[in-house]
């Protein structure tokens, strides 16, 4: 499939065709291939905008949205930043509620594709289930409006028909099965939503949940604290029964951190955090299929999100000329 777009009607039909890369130095030599769907190149810069986009377009269909009604999400920034595209689109209203513990520029992005912002304290600034707990309390306040609709990203069924054709797309790009797919997960709608449409297309692979070892809530049962956004949120999302994967896997925050910016540095590949963890145990799982086997990943989104969150923080060098100033 070529990777240059079509022209558009409008700027919901330059969502997903983005490109398939194959890594190249930060995997040794004699392991399995991996390959990384670019999502930043979506109109927000994440792969969110393919579940926003299904979200709206179904509850349209089912008539459970109408012209005139608001429509209501709790977001750590990329769900709502595709919902605020999807709605200024279309002409709805958009009423997210996020936090401080989510970057400045997710907050920002929002807004400015305007959307209502509610911003709830994370004190600390740690993702926690007690944060997500406060945010829903509020989400429940707006809902007292009869003329609201709430996407629910964490129990609607919907975003699994956007992410299959993000599974699509790697069946169309790859001229080789995909031998194991690992997701990090927030709503496990993507790792739901490529499994589903690999194996539809006759594939086999091995599906692999990651997740943060300071919150192993899928792989240890324990909720914990951490900062890779969009993941992990200290419960077990209603899409992830034991049928939709095969294995769990506990990653480092600091390893997904390294890797993210090895990707940037080595591959080009400016990517967030939860990008780098899925290359993280994409490389680990390719060392151990060993030659002539393929491993596929998502890069969620993009680094732009992150640049005052720390991870690409205080890179440069400060330059300081020793010449003279001469300026009168």
């Amino acid at each position: 499939m070529s990777n240059f777009r079509r022209k558009s009607a409008d700027v919901l039909e330059a969502i997903g065709n983005t490109p398939i890369v194959k890594l190249r130095k930060v995997v040794p030599e004699n392991c399995a291939d991996v390959y990384v769907k670019l999502e930043y190149y979506n109109p927000t810069g994440s792969k969110k905008d393919r579940m926003a986009l299904a979200m709206i377009e179904d509850a349209e269909k089912s008539g459970a949205l109408k012209p005139g009604m608001k429509v209501v999400e709790m977001s750590g920034g990329s769900t709502g930043a595709g919902l605020a595209l999807v709605c200024a689109a279309k002409g709805y209203d958009f009423h997210v509620v996020s936090s401080d513990a989510f970057s400045k520029e997710k907050l920002d992005m929002m807004a400015a594709l305007g959307a209502e912002v509610d911003v709830i304290e994370s004190h600390g600034g740690g993702i926690t289930l007690e944060l997500l707990e406060k945010m829903r309390a509020r989400v429940s306040e707006l809902l007292e409006d009869p003329n609201t609709y709430y996407t629910d990203q964490f129990k609607n069924f919907d975003i699994v028909t956007g992410f299959q054709s993000l599974g699509k797309e790697v069946i169309e790009q790859l001229d080789k099965p995909v031998d194991v797919f690992c997701d990090a997960v927030g709503t496990a709608g993507s790792l739901v939503g490529v499994s589903t449409a690999l194996k539809k297309a006759g594939q086999n692979p091995r599906v692999i949940v990651l997740e943060p070892s300071s919150s192993p809530m899928i792989t240890k049962g324990e909720k914990g604290s951490h900062s890779v956004e969009g993941i992990a949120l200290g419960f077990v999302p209603n899409l992830l029964t034991p049928e939709t994967y095969d294995e769990a896997r506990a990653i480092d925050e600091k390893d997904a951190r390294e890797t993210a910016l090895r990707l940037s540095k080595e591959e080009g590949i400016f990517g967030g955090i939860s990008g780098g963890l899925n290359v993280f145990a994409a490389v680990q799982i390719a060392k151990e299929l060993g030659p002539g086997k393929t491993v596929l990943a998502i890069v969620c989104d993009s680094g732009l999100k992150y640049m005052s969150e720390g991870l690409y923080s205080n890179l440069c060098l400060l330059y300081t000329s020793d010449a003279a100033d001469d300026t009168p």
